[in-house]
């Protein structure tokens, strides 16, 4: 008789039409569309709330949030780790192997928040070494303070949405997230002006409510994976000091290539922003613009490839390798939709997107829309590019294939993305628009690299052939 901690054989593959493979990566795919949506309400809720208290408070709170943002993206390759990993121990219902990969990824998460919390203590003096205004580094350092202890509740939410999604349980995280964002929009009103009783903190006030929030939610997850009846087999906390060293260093060894990866392209955006920067206010103000529209546009492809991830590693679990190939082909072809109907609305509605961040009252609204507007257009056309390369690298999670994408993002974003921004816009003249095609060469680069290798899977040995 089977108990809760047995290792199951793999379970026989079970052909599934392409209508049912549509199915289930949408079922998959959409609640964490959803969820990456309102992750980011979180982040406009934040920036706008700490601008109602001035310029210098806005500038401290995005130093101290682009900072936390940086460790944070360390620590979710990590969590995101432990997603193929949960997958293919469901796959072959392995359900100590599940167990392991996700306990393991919450130890490697707790020690990497507490490596963090000394740099993120000292982060004024890094920000007066960088040239900033004292005053605005000090409150920038009062805020990463209190925000830093937001870095456990944040990064252990990331492992438990890789649970929860390989358990085809997205839906979860995506009300969880919905939550997370109506409980801190209400908690920024709370203590950034004193409102309701709360002390009015101002700017660390915003840090309150991030700590809050997260801590919240993830509680509110992790009771629900306790306390489900159907999820009660998997023991989640049961003997939760005892280590597993070799799902641990498999986590270590997926994790790093996959934080890596997300740090190149986040780095080569955040360049290009210096870059465009060289070139004006103006023309800074119209790329975040549409780098915000872009960046919303994103959340579609990149919820499809944490789809795919799980898809791909329940086949690979299963050794279905019909199955595998299936579930790659749907993810990019409703990758390709989706980039598609978002490019369109870029081609065909700039100025009414653009519009939405600008008071037309302002003497600056015209110019900011008229670089802008150039910049959706080729948005738009990389959008597919984009959400391919997203895709691509989710498909190869999947396979436990991280260490060659990395090479190959930071090779597209950091060789050839960013060197020929530089020099279209530069070198040639081209300003802002230039930098924005060498962006999207870097991007094209990925999508063609990922993809191909995803095609080419049997012979360069990442399955069985």
């Amino acid at each position: 008789m089977k108990t809760a901690t047995d290792h199951s054989g793999p379970a026989a593959p079970v052909a599934l039409s392409w209508s049912s493979q549509i199915r289930a990566t949408l079922a998959l795919g959409l609640p964490l569309i959803g969820a990456q949506l309102a992750h980011m309400a979180i982040n406009v809720t934040d920036t706008v709330m700490i601008g109602w208290l001035g310029a210098e408070e806005l500038a401290a709170g995005v130093l101290g949030a682009q900072v936390f943002f940086l460790f944070f993206i360390l620590g979710t390759g990590f969590g995101l780790a432990a997603m193929p990993l949960a997958a293919q121990a469901h796959g072959r219902d392995d359900v100590r192997g599940l167990r392991r990969a996700i306990r393991m990824g919450m130890w490697v998460i707790l020690l990497l928040g507490a490596i963090s919390m000394i740099p993120l203590w000292f982060t004024g003096s890094g920000f007066i070494a960088l040239g900033q205004e004292p005053h605005v580094a000090k409150m920038a350092q009062d805020y990463v303070r209190v925000a830093q202890w937001a870095l456990f509740p944040a990064l252990l939410m990331t492992v438990l949405r890789s649970y929860l999604s390989a358990l085809e349980k997205a839906h979860v995280v995506l009300w969880a997230t919905v939550l997370g964002a109506l409980a801190n929009a209400l908690f920024n009103y709370m203590f950034i002006f004193g409102n309701f009783g709360a002390p009015r903190l101002e700017i660390v006030g915003a840090a309150v409510a991030s700590l809050g929030t997260t801590t919240i939610t993830f509680v509110a997850l992790l009771i629900y994976c306790v306390k489900k009846k159907e999820l009660e087999r998997y023991e989640l906390l049961v003997r939760f000091w005892r280590p597993d060293w070799r799902a641990f260093f498999e986590l270590l060894r997926l994790g790093w290539p996959i934080s890596a990866t997300i740090m190149a392209e986040v780095g080569l955006f955040a360049a290009a922003a210096v870059m465009v920067g060289w070139l004006g206010a103006i023309e800074l103000a119209a790329h975040g613009i549409a780098l915000q529209l872009a960046g919303i546009a994103f959340m579609v492809p990149l919820g499809l490839s944490n789809a795919a991830t799980v898809r791909i590693g329940q086949a690979y679990g299963r050794k279905d390798w019909t199955g595998l190939g299936q579930a790659g082909r749907v993810a990019v072809g409703l990758s390709i939709v989706a980039t598609l109907t978002s490019a369109s609305l870029f081609w065909l509605f700039p100025d009414t997107l653009i519009g939405w961040y600008l008071d037309s009252n302002n003497p600056d609204s015209a110019a900011v829309l008229r670089h802008g507007a150039p910049l959706l257009a080729i948005a738009a056309a990389f959008q597919v590019a984009d959400g391919l390369q997203a895709v691509g690298s989710g498909l190869l999670r999947g396979l436990n294939d991280t260490k060659i994408p990395m090479f190959i993002a930071v090779t597209s974003y950091w060789i050839v993305g960013l060197p020929l921004g530089y020099l279209f816009g530069f070198v040639m003249g081209y300003g802002a628009e230039g930098v924005w095609w060498g962006l999207a060469s870097g991007l094209v680069l990925a999508a063609l690299l990922m993809n191909w290798r995803f095609a080419a899977r049997r012979r360069l040995g990442l399955v069985e052939v």
